[in-house]
């Protein structure tokens, strides 16, 4: 009984931390009615100024603090506030989820542009010394707390103290709950909203500062992944106080930590248990959390009560075409698509078409999240999970039966469908906001649970999935293989398009416009969603066998860790959710341009050394550019396209094709007047590839 006490106190200092990061989260939604994925990245741009200052240019304590949590965290706040949040107040969940994934993925990459991108190791803290004090415990043990440890719980217990009093007895903690709910409404009150709302998203990026420089030092070196990994280990919380209570979500880190503390000291640390539950456990209870917390299925989301007075909302800017017009563009597109595909044969060197044959393959996967999302209205953060089950699934059927690697990809597929269709069960009925986190907390319990055992992934060697061998055709030739990956890329897109004017998918558009409206005439708002999930998991567990047989082995952490594929979601929906076109685009972006960019930062580097006594400030100017910001660029350029998701939500590629057509209409008929929708309800979509009308 005393070991399981002195295990629990040890487990408050991790406990605090979780509270600490879960009541900065509850604090930004209560605040602002935005979930920000992208707490963690403002976490890891204040400690990474901490570190900077005082580490590598040796400022004084107090300083460095003042630099990185008063001045640089709010600032930070101020700009997501002022150029961004601002104009998502009236916005649908996903929006806003999609934005925050967006800075999720910029931001550090900015911070590694403009203070450096070497590794920061033994980040320092955020006290005078490292020193240690003991607790005496009954029975000659001891309870030891170092001074960071002693300096967590008391800044998490001080934190909430004065948010609870924030928002029960001052004037300023009601009026940001008041412009949430309704900022018009506020107004009327004589609220000033862009006050308050700046307010508020200041204090809440203060408060990401302080967690960001206080966690730091609990790892071996500076990242953003093991902040972001902490921050998801941390939501377990946020869902235990309901995404608004900040004493019950105080309460919930600090029993996390004591249950996760009471379990590594009780378990055998060489039982499976030990290996792999522990480090899964904030996973597991955030997944228990949203399955069965009384009231989350019910909840709605933060809506305006006085939306309902607003006019109708404009027309989507996709416009009816001329059947000619919708053919025609559908025929310039396949060809287009061939003509690449010739190009990538003929013309490109190995490299070049290596990443090709990669692109090809990432699209297959990629059109799980047009499924899911685009046609579903699913933000699901799992598909790098469901294209590792089918790529693990393709190398142990071959290995174990010795089947033929086509037949095992489509069997693996037909795994990660009903794996699909097992989670979806509990999820769909979520909202949108507990959805996502649900399909997140999925991803990471693949992650930490089953990615490390060897019947599962392989262990420390990952598993070899051969290439297929059709008849006499050798698929060890990428040129072969293209064509093949290709072709199943074809296949896929037509069911996709097909799946998408059918019958499913006209219940999803109802179930998205309407759900009230839907199930009134009958229109079941779970069968569909159901189906859609599976059918998604299915094309990403195909695509991961394909992309791992092109690999020649299924690597999880070279192809499938959980935030490259919440990369891939920001790219797809970015560009176009609906689009079949969009899928494409991304996956041969996703690799082509960090490999173009690094190309062109190249030309600097060697124009340089080809010019030995150059000088002055273009020379230094091209002596800061160098291939090392290839990837750090493309990243943020990924976010930048999640982030412009706000302006755009039909997607950057639908908007571009819509302004296209609406040029084209101008054009054939200067003076017409747009046709009345009712009139043709059966028109064609604008093109089979793009998405519809």
């Amino acid at each position: 009984m005393v070991d399981l006490v002195e295990y629990a106190i040890r487990g408050i200092p991790t406990g605090c931390v979780y509270a600490l990061l879960a009541v900065g989260l509850v604090l930004t939604y209560k605040t602002s009615g935005v979930f920000n994925l992208a707490y963690g990245a403002q976490a890891f741009a204040s400690a990474s100024v901490f570190y900077v200052v005082r580490k590598d240019h040796e400022w004084p304590l107090w300083a460095a603090a003042i630099l990185a949590i008063v001045i640089v965290g709010p600032a930070i706040g101020l700009v997501l506030e002022r150029f961004l949040f601002r104009y998502l107040r009236g916005s649908p969940p996903m929006a806003k989820l999609v934005t925050s994934l967006g800075l999720l993925i910029a931001i550090p990459e900015v911070v590694r542009l403009l203070l450096g991108s070497g590794s920061r190791k033994n980040p320092p803290p955020l006290w005078w010394v490292r020193r240690t004090d003991e607790w005496l415990w009954p029975q000659g043990s001891s309870v030891v707390l170092d001074a960071g440890q002693i300096a967590t719980i008391v800044s998490t217990i001080v934190v909430v103290i004065a948010l609870v009093f924030l928002f029960a007895r001052t004037q300023i903690g009601l009026k940001m709950r008041a412009v949430v709910e309704s900022a018009r409404m506020a107004e009327l009150y004589g609220v000033n909203s862009e006050r308050t709302s700046m307010t508020a998203w200041a204090l809440s990026s203060l408060l990401a500062g302080l967690a960001g420089v206080l966690v730091a030092p609990l790892f071996a070196s500076l990242n953003p992944l093991d902040l972001f990994t902490l921050l998801v280990a941390a939501l377990a919380a946020t869902v235990f106080g309901g995404l608004t209570s900040i004493p019950l979500t105080f309460a919930g880190g600090i029993a996390l930590g004591v249950l996760q503390a009471v379990m590594a000291g009780a378990l055998p640390t060489d039982s499976v248990f030990a290996t792999g539950l522990r480090p899964g456990l904030p996973f597991i209870v955030l997944f228990a959390l949203l399955m069965f917390r009384p009231g989350l299925r019910t909840s709605g989301e933060l809506q305006d009560p006085l939306a309902g007075v607003d006019p109708p909302p404009p027309s989507p800017v996709t416009q009816d075409q001329p059947k000619w017009l919708t053919r025609g563009s559908r025929a310039l597109m396949i060809l287009l698509l061939l003509v690449a595909c010739w190009i990538s044969i003929s013309v490109l060197d190995a490299f070049w078409l290596g990443l090709v044959v990669s692109g090809v393959c990432l699209s297959v996967i990629l059109l799980s999240i047009t499924v899911a999302t685009g046609l579903g209205g699913m933000l699901s953060l799992c598909p790098a999970a469901f294209a590792a089950i089918g790529a693990f699934a393709t190398a142990q059927l071959v290995e174990a039966t010795g089947m033929t690697v086509i037949g095992a990809m489509i069997i693996a597929g037909l795994v990660s469908a009903t794996a699909g269709a097992a989670l979806a069960l509990p999820v769909v009925r979520l909202g949108a906001v507990y959805l996502a986190l649900a399909t997140l907390a999925f991803a990471l319990m693949f992650e930490s649970i089953l990615v490390p055992l060897s019947w599962v992934s392989g262990g420390s060697v990952p598993l070899s999935v051969p290439r297929p061998l059709i008849g006499s055709i050798d698929m060890a030739d990428d040129r072969w293989f293209l064509l093949f990956a290709a072709t199943c890329l074809g296949l896929i897109a037509w069911v996709v398009v097909r799946l998408r004017e059918g019958t499913m998918g006209r219940f999803l558009q109802a179930l998205y416009t309407s759900r009230d409206a839907a199930e009134s005439i009958g229109v079941s708002a779970t069968r569909p969603r159901v189906m859609a999930f599976a059918v998604s998991a299915g094309i990403a567990g195909f695509g991961g066998g394909l992309l791992a047989s092109y690999a020649g082995q299924a690597n999880y952490q070279a192809s499938f860790v959980y935030l490259v594929g919440l990369v891939w979601v920001a790219l797809v929906v970015s560009t176009g959710a609906r689009s079949v076109l969009a899928a494409i685009i991304s996956g041969m972006v996703f690799f082509l341009l960090p490999a173009g960019l690094e190309r062109l930062f190249s030309w600097p580097e060697n124009w340089l050394e080809a010019h030995p006594d150059a000088s002055g400030p273009v020379a230094s100017l091209l002596e800061v550019i160098t291939p090392s910001w290839a990837v750090p660029v493309a990243f943020i350029l990924f976010g930048a396209g999640a982030i412009m998701y706000a302006r755009h939500p039909e997607g950057s590629l639908q908007s571009q094709m819509s302004a296209l057509g609406r040029a084209v209409n101008r054009r054939i008929d200067p003076g017409g007047e747009p046709p009345d929708p009712a009139d043709d309800l059966d028109r064609e979509s604008s093109a089979d590839l793009v998405g519809p009308s």
